[in-house]
């Protein structure tokens, strides 16, 4: 398998196999699928939360441990780190813009986070 696709949390990766180990595989991330969603794991859609999470993508050629479940064999090209985190990080603020922000506080709170996510991920997007 010289390429593959895996989740990470909440966030879909291309990457490729970097090495076994009895508690999973560690994977290579490549380049961004779907960017991770907003706030608290364990309490999806909610804001009045601890901690509402700053969710930011993987690194490009950053190393995770994941199960096996989680990875697939994948055959097709590859975008360049830079093009596929834009084009992720663009279709989630698309989608949240979709859902009427203004009706809805945990949508508010998440584009919130990707402007922050924006000054952030300047630096990647070159």
């Amino acid at each position: 398998m010289s390429h593959i696709r895996f989740t990470y949390k909440t966030g879909k990766y291309f990457g490729r196999l970097f090495a076994e180990r009895p508690q999973g595989l560690v994977v290579e991330v490549l380049a961004v699928e779907k960017h991770p969603i907003q706030g608290d794991l364990h309490n999806p859609n909610q804001v009045d939360v601890p901690l509402f999470h700053v969710r930011t993508a993987l690194h490009p050629h950053e190393k995770v441990t994941v199960a096996p479940g989680v990875v697939y064999a994948y055959e097709g090209e590859i975008p360049s780190y830079a093009e596929s985190l834009r084009q992720a990080f663009d279709k989630e603020v698309e989608r949240l813009n979709g859902q009427n922000p203004q009706a809805d506080a945990f949508v508010q709170k998440c584009l919130e986070n990707y402007k922050e996510l924006e000054s952030i991920y300047a630096k990647r997007w070159g």
